[in-house]
């Protein structure tokens, strides 16, 4: 028989993340203690006792990888990053830590815009350069596939220009990026006084180009006072849906402004943020199957209250997601371990649940299948752990404990540090 090219053993368990989120997420990590895992031609090829692996699996040519007694998982799916920018808004954060809001800095001609124009003025190659070394660490985090979205370009030749960007990424690493328009993130200073103008470069040029051009998978837009309306997200969306493109939203995060209703009501795949989300908007996004994907270090960075209700959205039967939500402006960080702990402290999410939704959770949101677990046949995307179990995860709060990271069953990053128990 062929052998494998790889074979994960020595585990404390392998959480095989196989269940669903109706059910209790303890039993929906599906551990399987002490399990080994084997990886053939890129995929997960065998899962269980490594006494009961077929004989001639193992030979000279598989590289065995101990585990060292310590925990094995599937690689983190992040699905939602704006990780392609330029420029950097430090100025912006100590104006916040000095009690200046995030509407008040956007009034004064920052926020988006200040990203807006150093991401034109940058070439694609700048804005590859400056990306790689923000998928690298997110790599190294356990991070073996991220959503990155537009939204920095805000012209027709700008979006066009990230979204190559996020495809040429693809290309130069390993990290498996998967690209979203969202050229209603804002309104450009341009069109300030011409809103509906732009309105009309999004629906007639700017989302018939990008389908056109097979460049993303998903449309989000940013539904807030300061941004987009309900009526302009119909429009958008609506648009975007009819050319192949499906609907996300950015809703509920500054104010309580019927978002998560409008997520249902438009047969969205996700809605995120939804820290000001209401009862009604939880049980809409419960019965349409909207995915809520939650970003609380984006909560933290901006000194806001409240973070979004995660208790109240797994209560209802929402699939939830966590996301970095990396970007310049509202959460400078890839740290998903960081978000898996605030996702505990103030989402009121549990470790199990914070897991699933990192995992599991995450790739249903980005509507992938047959990522974010451990299934033969699936993907060999895997990280071994340096701790025995996920619940040290949040609780060693915002510290990696990625110890290999392993993508289409390639040992992609090897990071040898001190175990812990």
């Amino acid at each position: 028989m062929e052998t494998l090219e790889l074979l994960i053993r020595n585990t404390s368990e392998v959480l095989t993340v196989e269940g669903t989120h109706q059910e209790p997420a303890e039993q929906a990590l599906t551990p399987r203690p002490n399990a080994c895992v084997g990886v053939r031609r890129g995929k997960v090829w065998y899962v269980g006792s490594e006494g009961s692996l077929p004989k001639g699996a193992v030979g000279p040519s598989t590289r065995v990888v101990d585990a060292h007694g310590q925990f094995v998982g599937p690689g983190f799916v992040d699905p939602h990053t704006h990780a392609v920018f330029a420029g950097e808004r430090a100025a912006e954060f100590d104006l916040r830590c000095q009690g200046a809001t995030y509407l008040q800095i956007a009034q004064a001609g920052g926020g988006i815009a200040n990203t807006v124009r150093a991401t034109r003025f940058a070439s694609e190659e700048d804005l590859i350069r400056l990306a790689l070394p923000r998928l690298q660490l997110m790599l190294e985090y356990g991070i073996t596939t991220a959503e990155v979205k537009s939204g920095y370009g805000l012209s027709l030749q700008d979006e066009l220009k990230m979204l190559r960007v996020v495809q040429r990424l693809s290309t130069l690493q390993p990290l498996e990026l998967v690209p979203t328009l969202m050229c209603a993130h804002a309104v450009p200073e341009e069109y300030r006084e011409w809103r509906e103008a732009y309105m009309d470069l999004c629906i007639k040029e700017i989302i018939p180009a990008v389908a056109e051009q097979g460049l993303a998978r998903f449309c989000d837009i940013f539904v807030e006072e300061s941004a987009f309306s309900h009526a302009e997200a119909r429009r958008i969306l609506g648009a975007a849906t009819k050319l192949g493109l499906k609907p996300r939203l950015h809703v509920d995060q500054l104010t309580s402004s019927g978002g998560a209703e409008l997520a249902a009501e438009l047969g969205a795949i996700t809605a995120d943020h939804l820290e000001h989300v209401s009862d009604a908007g939880i049980r809409a996004l419960a019965e349409a199957g909207v995915t809520a994907v939650l970003v609380p270090t984006a909560t933290l960075f901006l000194r806001v209250r409240p973070y979004a209700p995660g208790r109240k959205l797994r209560d209802a039967g929402v699939n939830v997601a966590l996301g970095t939500n990396l970007n310049p402006g509202s959460a400078m960080s890839e740290n998903l371990p960081l978000t898996l702990g605030l996702a505990c402290l103030e989402n009121g999410l549990t470790a199990a649940e914070a897991y699933w939704a990192a995992t599991r959770g995450a790739a249903l949101a980005l509507g992938l299948n047959t990522y974010g677990r451990i299934t033969v046949g699936d993907p060999a995307n895997i990280v071994v752990f340096s701790c025995s179990n996920y619940r040290h995860l949040p609780y060693h709060l915002g510290i990696n404990h990625a110890r290999i990271v392993i993508k289409d069953g390639h040992v992609v990053v090897e990071n040898e540090r001190a175990l812990c128990s």
